[in-house]
Order: structure tokens, then sequence, then C-alpha cells
């Protein structure tokens, strides 16, 4: 065979087709006996030309494994012997790579089955050679060997690191030095242990080394290298070290700053720059390196990209990328230079970095937003300024940011809605299809959070949205419609004189069926479901049937998008018609279930092996790929479009739970299993909807099992299994949005079912809630560096909110009962209260401890002493929110605390004083404070001097915003007014016109004007006619509305 083969490999190197192909027909014949290996094992040691040896290598790698077992163990011994020769002596660095390649398939066999004690004793001894060419196809092998048999190296793992570090700084040759560079990513890639991966924190100054000297000499592909190592020890949870830190900056600022390298390479040091802001924000503020980098990243925004680029490693958008991650870790370190640099580059002659201006601030908004609130004059002036700029391109920027702004900077965006509305109306009209599609965009976030503010707007707005929605391409019709729909939820009632036309255009929408315009018949969908919010069951319920049709019809066209928007346009009809959709269950259920056990799309691509089937059969042998026998995952994507889909159905089942409550019995079950699976899946959004729906399936589950014998039993059933998830979701799930609504959903539960059905839990929901308190759940460790301090807090409005609203529930259900477990969570909850902590933080705490004192009672006084220092503090806080909140807590604290609380009153009446002044702006805050003296007088009228308190007091009345104060503060003065109190009646005119005003309001319920009304009477009966200048002086309307009260003669 040796002979006939030898000739063959010639053959198949000539450049005739026919010749090749006749010989590879004949190789492969021959490839079937074992006896082939030895055969190319003579050939690589012997055969004359190097391009002969180099593809018996080739085909020794791709036959070794199938007849490796069925060598005798002399020809295993001999061709082990024949590969380290080759590897030894052989002058070709290609054929000693393809033999290095051979090896570490063998050893994958033969390591674990002790048939190769000397090769890793071989490999080290190489590596120490004085021969350059040893030392770098050691380092190469010890990488392709790690992929096969790296456990084997666990125990010379040290040895290893010396070695690697070693030629990594070997001054006489560079090849050794990128072998070594390779051998480092290859171990890294290998080593899960934290502790090993520290020990390559001390490689990086070589490794930047060996880097930059390949960048030099045009070998990118090298040094790329570096970025994979570095993501390694970024993502390892192991603190990288302060000098590794800068240096790791600096060198990929200088790679992502660099014009002449390619994309590829600049992408990849940006995204260090990502992850490090990501994994390592805090490491970035200590080593003073934020803003070296946005002054970088920032001008990166401007940078041109030719067309042929890939969108993706385009460094403006890389840039923009880094920058958002930034302001979403490091938000008030950002944002000071992001709006410098926008200032700046807004006046800039050049349009890139006018739009660059623009793409900055819409990119740090939301990571921002808190800052960008208190700026919003300058921020908007800048925007509003490129909205209108000459440009396309500046003003496409302008339109997403106000996008993001809208989305982002709620609510305090839309009190600038006579500047920024006028504008996007303009922009809609703009000449560019892209400013007017990133317009629409922005006014359908913009209105999304409006109310009555829009109504002077409305009939520009559906002029343009229904002439454009008739006259405009596909895309931009899909957008529109999102528009249209954010303007029917913000104007409610008053979009009806406009909702005929839109429902008539939706029709033609929802019957198109090529797959061009599928998107446009969900946005479709959508809309008719808005718009049948908006109008109301009473005009909708006629004319439903035939769009419920066409959405079911969706369903048979295989689109994602659609089914995802008829989920949520089936959410919404269920809304309006509350029980009456019941009759459309047994149609749309079915849909549900079935996107809901969709199977979870998590698609792999997977990369050949360069098999016999590649191109020449055997894979290139003119070159050395370094392939591998495995077949390696080079992608692994989830369709984003299955998961939005499961997210929408899994909405859809609570909602058609709660509004339809006992006609879903025959559903309960299947929903109960399927919110069960979801509240486990892998994706937080479905994760989210299902801990919300678990708390809809228990309300529908009450309404189903009620009256039934075993119904207690059975709702007992649900109730045990919700309440299981939610404990978990509270200290296993990694995402705050979903614990915060499994605290929320346990809250309600606690009020709605009582201290008797959640008793079994008690202590594994207060354990819950101390782990969160303490910011020692799951998702409260996402956060990767442990160095954080309290400077760096910012208040967690989306989870620490919800955790809050547990303590409260709780008291509310045991009264009194509650206070020894009050005692064990009060301290992690005063931690909050830190002066460094954000005024959000304090004000959380405060509003919490007014609620529990409010309904836990006496044993608040325990804690008077604590409190009161704090809640003095926030009277007096720049903050609307924290003097409201404190107030509130000032009268929960008076009321239940008994004597504890009297000793503060003088200090409590003197902070709560300036609340009553005009240097107060706050309405709400005015309100909460009054009906804090309010029960002050109620619990000690006599400590209180009401001759000086009640002229103040009554002044502020009637209450203007916060009328759940009104029984407070009005039976406070009715009481005082039956009891014939001297201090209140030298008051009566002031009196007279407030009784006036609370009986006239459309807002104060009727116990309240009731209450009133006694007092008046009393009022009446004291004084008769003296009366009756007072009551001639009101209104007309005023008087005779206090006329029914009087008493009748």
């Amino acid at each position: 065979m040796a002979q006939s083969l030898e000739l063959l490999l010639i053959q198949f190197l000539m450049p005739d087709n026919d010749a090749r192909r006749q010989a590879e027909e004949q190789i492969k014949r021959l490839a079937k006996d074992p006896q082939v290996i030895p055969a190319l094992v003579h050939h690589l040691r012997t055969a004359k030309t190097p391009n002969v040896r180099q593809l018996s290598a080739v085909l020794l790698r791709k036959k070794i494994t199938g007849h490796w077992a069925k060598l005798s163990p002399q020809l295993r011994q001999l061709v082990k012997q024949s590969l380290i020769e080759s590897i030894t002596m052989e002058h070709s660095p290609l054929v000693r790579r393809a033999s290095a390649n051979v090896v570490s398939i063998i050893a994958k066999y033969a390591v674990p089955a002790g048939e190769w004690p000397d090769l890793l004793p071989f490999l080290f001894q190489c590596s120490q050679s004085q021969q350059e060419d040893h030392r770098e196809v050691a380092l190469i092998l010890f990488s392709s060997l790690t992929e096969t048999i790296g456990n084997t190296f666990r125990p010379h793992f040290a040895d290893l690191q010396s070695l690697l570090l070693k030629c990594l700084q070997d001054e006489t040759s560079n090849r050794v030095r990128v072998a070594a560079l390779k051998a480092v990513g290859s171990f890294l890639e290998f080593t899960y242990d934290g502790a090993e991966v520290v020990k390559f924190r001390e490689f990086i100054p070589s490794i930047l080394n060996v880097s930059r000297q390949c960048l030099a000499s045009g070998e990118e592909d090298v040094a790329v290298i570096a970025f994979e190592i570095f993501d390694e020890l970024i993502e390892s949870p192991a603190p990288l070290l302060g000098e590794s830190v800068r240096s790791i900056v600096q060198f990929s600022l200088e790679v992502c700053s660099n014009p002449n390298l390619e994309s590829n390479t600049r992408h990849q040091a940006i995204q260090i720059i990502s992850w490090l802001a990501k994994y390592k924000s805090i490491s970035l503020k200590k080593h003073k390196l934020i803003i070296p980098i946005l002054q970088v990243m920032c001008p990166l925004l401007a940078e041109s990209t030719s067309g042929e680029e890939d969108d993706d490693l385009a460094p403006d958008r890389a840039a923009a990328e880094v920058i958002d991650t930034m302001a979403l870790n490091l938000s008030k370190y950002v944002f000071p230079p992001v709006l410098e640099f926008a200032s700046l580059s807004s006046q800039n002659i050049n349009p890139k970095y006018r739009e660059a201006a623009a793409t900055a601030l819409g990119v740090v908004s939301e990571g921002c937003s808190d800052l960008m609130k208190g700026k919003l004059e300058p921020v908007l002036h800048i925007i509003l300024g490129a909205l209108k700029d000459q440009e396309q391109m500046v003003r496409g920027a302008a339109s997403f940011a106000l996008g993001q702004f809208a989305e982002h900077l709620q609510p305090e965006i839309v009190s600038h809605y006579q500047s920024v509305l006028p504008c996007i109306l303009n922009a809609l009209e703009d000449a560019s299809d892209e400013v007017k599609e990133k317009s629409y965009y922005a006014l359908a976030a913009f209105c999304e959070n409006m109310g009555e503010e829009i109504l002077p707007f409305l009939d520009p707005l559906m002029g343009r949205l229904l002439a454009a929605l008739q006259n405009s391409p596909r895309n931009l019709q899909e957008t529109c419609m999102s528009a249209i729909g954010s303007v029917a939820a913000a104007s409610e009632q008053a979009f009806i004189p406009y909702a005929e036309r839109v429902l008539e255009l939706m029709k033609v929408f929802m019957v198109l069926t090529n797959d061009e315009d599928l998107c446009a018949r969900a946005r479709a969908t959508e809309l008719v479901g808005i718009t049948a919010m908006s109008v109301g069951r009473l005009r909708m319920e006629p004319i439903l049937p035939p769009f419920l049709e066409a959405a079911i019809a969706g369903f048979g066209l295989e689109f994602s998008e659609l089914r995802e928007y008829t989920h949520g346009f089936f959410s919404n009809v269920a809304e309006i018609l509350d029980e009456g959709f019941a009759q459309y269950l047994p149609h749309v259920v079915p849909l549900v279930f079935a996107s809901c056990n969709l199977d979870d799309g998590s698609a792999v691509d997977i990369a050949e092996s360069d098999a016999d089937e590649n191109n020449n059969g055997f894979g290139g042998v003119s070159s050395d790929d370094e392939a591998h026998d495995e077949p390696r995952v080079r992608n692994i994507s989830i369709r984003t479009g299955v998961l939005d889909e499961k997210a929408a159905a899994t909405q859809a089942i609570g909602l058609f739970a709660l509004h339809t409550k006992s006609s879903y019995a025959p559903y309960l079950e299947e929903s109960l299993r399927i919110l069960v699976r979801h509240s486990g899946y892998f994706h937080e959004d479905v994760r989210l909807q299902a801990v919300i729906a678990l708390k809809h399936i228990l309300t529908a589950a009450q309404a189903v099992f009620q009256g039934h014998n075993e119904g207690p039993a059975k709702t007992k059933e649900v109730f045990d299994t919700v309440i299981n998830i939610y404990i978990k979701t509270m200290t296993e799930d990694d995402d705050k949005e979903v614990v915060a609504q499994a605290c929320m959903g346990t809250a309600d539960i606690i009020k709605e079912f009582g201290y008797t059905a959640i008793e079994p839990y008690t202590s594994q929901l207060v354990e819950a809630t101390l782990m969160l308190l303490k910011e020692e759940s799951a998702c409260q460790q996402a956060e990767s560096d442990s160095d954080i301090d309290d400077d760096d807090a910012e208040h967690d409005e989306v989870l620490m909110d919800a955790v809050s609203d547990l303590l409260p529930a709780f008291a509310k259900s045991m009264g009194s009962h509650f206070a020894p477990i009050f005692s064990k969570l009060f301290e992690p909850l005063m931690r909050f209260t830190r002066s460094s902590r954000p005024p959000q933080d304090r004000t959380m705490v405060v509003a919490c401890l007014a609620e529990v004192a409010m309904d836990m009672g006496s044993p608040i006084a325990g804690y008077i002493d604590t409190v009161i220092p704090l809640v003095l503090k926030e009277l007096a806080s720049s903050e609307a929110t924290n003097r409201r909140n404190a107030a509130f807590c000032v009268g929960e604290l008076c009321k239940n605390g008994g004597e504890t609380a009297l000793k503060y009153y003088g200090e409590l009446l003197r902070g709560l004083y300036p609340l009553f002044g005009e240097s107060e702006p706050d309405d709400a805050v005015r309100d909460n404070a009054a009906g804090a003296v309010a029960r002050m007088i109620m619990v000690h009228p006599e400590t209180i001097p009401l001759n000086q308190v009640l002229p103040v007091f009554l002044k502020v009345l009637p209450l203007k915003e916060d009328h759940e104060e009104s029984m407070a503060v009005y039976s406070c003065i009715c009481n005082l007014v039956l009891s014939s109190n001297p201090q209140i009646l030298s008051l009566v005119p002031e009196l007279v016109n407030l009784f006036a005003e609370v009986v006239v309001s459309p807002i104060e319920t009727a116990e309240t004007k009731s209450q009133v009304g006694r007092a008046f009477s009393h009022l009446l009966s004291l004084y008769g006619h003296q009366m009756d200048p007072i009551l001639g002086r009101l209104p007309p309307a005023h008087a005779s509305a206090l006329a029914l009260f009087a008493p009748k003669s």
C-alpha cells in the first residue's frame, strides 16, 4: 500500500483536475483499511516534498479516530513516536503544525487511557528547547490539547502558567511570543476556577507588549487574542488589579481610536471597554478612567463609516453601546461630560458632530434619567434645535433622541409638551422617511404618558396621522399606527370622534396576508385593541365580532409577531368586556395555550469541521487549518419573536382569568400548569408575565371554587402553589423586575387573604423580606463589583419600593401582632436612611414606617425615639415627596405613639409650620401637613396651642390634592365644633366658608359632607340668626348647598 499511496498523494497535488479527482477516489478507497495509518506515517516521515508530508498529516488527522482502536499496541507506539519525531526534526513549519494537530487528536484517546505517559514531559522539555521551532510547536500543542485533554493539565497548572509567562516574555522569538499568547487564550477559555483565573492577571503587561508588537507588524488577527483574554478576565468574579484595569483601558482606547485598523479589531477593543463598564464599573470610577473613556467614545460617535461596513462593527454604533452601558452603571459620572460634549458638538460646523451630540444625549437618557430630568431645559434646547437642522442625519438623530426622552424621562418630559409636540408635528412632515419614522416613534412614546394635555393638539395630530396612514409606505404606516395608539390611550373618550375612521382603516390592514404586510397587520390588530380600550364597552361590543374573526384567522399565517400582538388585542378586549368575554374563551384560549407551548426556539449553528465533502475532499492542504474533529458551536441565538409571543400569551392567560372569573373554570388547571412552568422560564420577560398572571389565577380560583364542597381545599391548593413560587422568586430569581412583581403579588395576597391564610408561610416570607432588605437575594448579587460604596447607591425604584410594601401588608393583616416580626425588619430597613443614601431611599422608609404605624398601632411607640429625628430632617427636605411622606408619618406616629410621641409635639409642630406657608409650593405636602396636625389635635388636644395653630391650619383648607386626608382633617374640625371648643368657635366665619367649599366639592364623599353638615347645624343651633351675615356673603350655590344641612324649622 505504501508505494501506491505515495503515488496517489503526489497525483492529488497535481494541478490537473481530472488527475486529482481520480487520486481522491483511490485514496478514499484505501483509507477504509486500518493499514492506511502506518502507510501515512511512513510518508509523513520519508516523503521528499513538504507538500506530500503535510498532506499525509492532514489525512492522518482525519482517519486516525476511526482506525485507532483497531491498531495493535506496536503500531500505536510507532505512530506516536513518528509524530514526536516529525514535531522535533521536521524543517517545514506547516508539516510540524499538521503533525501537532494529529497529536492532539490521538491524545484525546491515549492520554486518559494511560497510553502516552511521556507526552506531557516531552512537551515541557520541548517548550524549553534552544530551538525556536520546538518552543513554538510545543505551545501550539498546549493550545490544541486544552480542548481535548485539558483536565490532564490540572495537576501541572502552576508549572504551565510559569512556562507560558516565560514564553510570553521570550526575547529572541516573536513566533514563540505569539504562540504563547494563543496558548494563554486557550487555557483561559478552559479554566473555570476563579482562583486559577486570578493567576493570569500578572500576564497582562506581557500580553499587552505582544499585542502591540503584533499590531505594529500588521498581525491584527493575533493581536485580538489579547481582547479575548481580557474578556475572560473581566467576566471572572475575581477583582482585577488596579494597574491592570488602567493598562487594559489605555490599550483598548489606543486601538479603538486608530482608524487605520480593521473594523473587527477596533470593535473588539470597544467591546472590552463595554464589558469593563458592565462588570467592573467601580474599578473604572476608582482609577479615574471614566473621563478618558468618554473623551474617546463621544468623538467616535461622529466617525463616518463606509457603506460596505458591517453595521454591527461600525465604531460609531459600538461607541454608542459603550456610552449606554456606562450611563446605566455610572450615571452621575457620565452625564456631565456627555452634556458638555453635546453642548459643544451641537454648534460644530461638521454635521457628523451635530448628529453625535443628539445621539449621545439619546443614548444616555435611560441610564442618566434622574440627572437629565433636572437639566431638561438645556437638553431640549439642543435636541429641538437639532430637529430643525438642515442635514437629514442630524434631524434623524434628534428624532431618535426625542423618542428616547419620551420613553425614559417620564413624567417630567410631558410638562414640556407645548414646546415638544409642535416640533414633533413639524418633523412628521419631514422630507426624509427615516426622520418621519423616528418622529412617529417619538410621538408614540411621548403621548403614552399624556392625559388631557393632549386635547388641544388632538385635531392637528389626528389629521396628520390619518393622512399619513393612507399615503405612506408600509414601514411608515406601521410606526404611524403605534403613534395613533398612543394618542388614543392618552385622549381616552376624546378619541371617540376619530375611532370610527381608524377602525374602518384597520379592517383593511387586518385582512392582509402577504408576508411583507404581516407586520402592518400586527400593528393594526394592536391598534384596534387600544382603540377599544379608549372608547369603551358600550360602543365597541356591537362591532367587535369581525375584528375578532380577523384576529383569530391571523393565527393561520404562521407569523410570530402577529400572534404576539393578537394576544395583546385579546387581553384588551377581555378587559373592556369583563365577564362578557367568556363567550370568546373557547376560541381564544386554545390559541394562547398553543403559543405558551411553542418550542423555546434556541437555534444553534454548527460550523462543520473540514470533513471529506469539503471542496477538494481534504480541506485545503496548502494551509495549516487547525481544524478539530469535533463540530464547533459557532453561534447560539434565541428566536426573540417566540419569546415575545410567549410573554404576550402568558399575560393573556392572567387577564382572561381575572376578567372572566368563574367562567374560566375549564381552563384553570392547564393555565396553572403553564404558569408554574413559565415562572421558572429562562427568559425574564416570560417569568415576569407568569408571576403577574399567577395572582390573577388565584383570584379566578376563588371565584370558580366559591360555594363548592371542596372549594376551600381547592383554593388552598392554588394558593399554596402561588405563594411558594413567590417565595422562591423573591430569593432565587436574578431579575429585579420579576422579584418586584413577586413582592407586589405577595403584598396583595396578604392584604386580601388575611393572616390566617398566610400564617403557615410567615417565617419563609419574613426571611425572604429580610434577605431583600439586607440586599442579599439573588437579584441583588448581579453587581459583580463587590466594593460598591453608599455614595454610589442609587434608589432601586423597581425593587425596593415593592419590598417596602410588604411590611405594611403584614401590619395590615396582623395588627399589633406584627410587632415581633417588625423588630427583626426595622434595622435592615433603617439602613436605607443613612445620609449617604439617595433621598428616594429615605422617603421610601418614612412612607413604609407611616403605613406600619397606622396598622400595627401602639407597638410603634418603641421606635419613636429612633424615627422622629429622621422625620424632622425629612420635613425640611428639598424634595416634595419626602416632605409629604414625612408629614404623613408625623400624623401616624403621633396618633399611635402614645405618651412616647408626646414629648416631641413642640419640635414636630415647628417642623410642620413651614409647610403651611407661602414658601411651600406643593399642595399635596400642605394637605398631608394638615392631616398630621389634625391627628395630633385629636389625640392630645390639650397639648396643642389651638389659639396659635387653628388659624394657620384653617387657612390652608379645603384640601386641594390629597383627599385621603379628608376624614382625619374634617373629623378633627367637626369634633372641635361639636364639643363647642372655644378656640374653634372664635373662627366661625372661616369655618362657614370651609364647610361651604366641602359640601359643593365633587370629590369629597357623602360621609365627609354629612359630618360637615352636622357641625354646621351645631353652629346654627349656637348662633342662630347671627350667622345670616356670614351666609349672605357666600356665593349662592355654596349657600344653597349648606342650607340642605340646616335643621328643618
